[in-house]
């Protein structure tokens, strides 16, 4: 079995711990776990969930991503998309300055079905290409919406903040993130869409669910429902709303309010059932199938792994579902699987999440907190959890 090196999440707490003067004992009084997890948590012997990484980031008022270590600089380094960071939030810096006279752009049409083309490139979990062509998209339809602003133009180019925000989220660049969807809330409210600002809060939500600040994520997605009641009741305001319900459930689960959580995916339910697959809406995946991923996704956010675990037996994906949603199902049915003792199932999920999505994969700290746990408890390495580890960087 590989040495596991001291360079994960339980070290990492360790370190911030002791920089803030604390004992483990005084640490574990501040979160709402035992101070054995936490000792476990930190010498290695049990994977750091995303829920106890979030209630020890704010305990030590510190981001996430210094525990997690992320962005994971040296795979992306090896991967050759650090380098396609930068000219993304070069991209993103240029929305005050107006057209670009030495600049030609692609017509307007080309520039709106491109957004949306690198939109349905990130849901393939096609990273790399959607970072290569994302700036230079960005240039010229900032371009093109300051030379003459449309709403249609507007629109695309909050579609093209958008993806910047869900690239860089999956690379780890959570700061870079934020700014993306501070440029998304600029396009959209020129675009005068309350759909799109809707969609943008309930993204923002998510950032605090990382974080754990559960009260201000549920405010976000309150926000949310008041601009969506903006708009006329469409399919569209319809799945965003949904998706509004779908967010606020997960982050009920972390706040362990399990009535919360049934109302709110009660509420997507209901709506699904309007909508029907409604995956082609802001690309969100709303749709009755969505609403089951989640249901079994706040089971596994309050500990209720068994439960979990029987609806992921049960699941039936529609070849429809996006690729990146897809994967993300596989890398919680594996930390279920984990979580419940079987080794040997987690680590086929995790393999089945690789091959989907390769890229999506290998910077989750999720699968890579899981992938950490089944080398701990394996008594001999397979190959095939070897291959992973030293995948991931392990």
């Amino acid at each position: 079995m590989p040495k596991l090196d001291d360079d994960h999440t339980g070290a990492r707490i360790r370190e911030q711990r002791k920089l803030a003067g604390l004992t483990q004992r005084a640490l574990a009084a501040r979160i709402p776990y035992s101070y054995s997890l936490l000792n476990q948590v930190e010498c290695g012997a049990r994977p750091a969930t995303s829920d106890f990484i979030a209630a020890v980031a704010r305990a030590l008022n510190i981001d996430v991503t210094t525990l997690t270590g992320q962005p994971y600089v040296t795979e992306l380094q090896r991967d050759r998309l650090a380098e396609l960071v930068r000219p993304i939030r070069e991209a993103l810096d240029l929305y005050d300055l107006g057209p670009n006279p030495d600049l030609r752009a692609r017509p307007a049409a080309e520039l709106v079905a491109e957004a949306d083309r690198l939109c349905a490139e990130v849901r393939a979990t096609h990273l790399r290409n959607a970072a290569r062509a994302l700036p230079g998209a960005i240039a010229e339809l900032t371009h093109t919406a300051s030379l003459t602003p449309a709403t249609e133009l507007w629109q695309a180019l909050a579609s093209m903040y958008r993806t910047a925000h869900d690239i860089t989220v999956k690379l780890g660049y959570y700061d870079l993130s934020a700014v993306a969807l501070d440029r998304m809330a600029w396009a959209a409210e020129r675009a005068s869409d309350p759909c799109l600002g809707a969609v943008r809060q309930y993204m923002r939500a998510l950032v605090y669910f990382r974080e754990g600040e559960y009260t201000i994520g549920q405010r976000l997605i309150a926000s949310g429902h008041g601009i969506i009641r903006q708009a006329e009741e469409t399919r569209e305001a319809l799945a965003v709303c949904g998706q509004l319900h779908l967010g606020a459930s997960v982050i009920a689960a972390r706040a362990a309010d399990a009535t919360a959580v049934d109302q709110h995916i009660s509420e997507a339910q209901t709506l699904a059932k309007r909508t029907r697959d409604a995956s082609d809406v802001h690309w969100l995946s709303f749709g009755p199938a969505n609403v089951r991923l989640h249901r079994m996704s706040a089971a596994v956010e309050m500990g209720q792994y068994d439960n979990a675990l029987k609806q992921a037996r049960t699941m039936r994906l529609p070849a429809s579902l996006a690729t990146s949603r897809r994967a993300h199902f596989l890398i919680d049915r594996a930390r279920t699987e984990m979580e419940t003792g079987h080794t040997e199932a987690a680590l086929e999920h995790l393999v089945e999440a690789r091959r989907a999505a390769p890229e999506q994969t290998r910077y989750h700290p999720g699968a890579r907190e899981t992938i950490r746990g089944l080398v701990h408890v394996a008594r001999r390495t397979p190959d095939t959890l070897n291959h992973m580890a030293a995948w991931v960087g392990l």
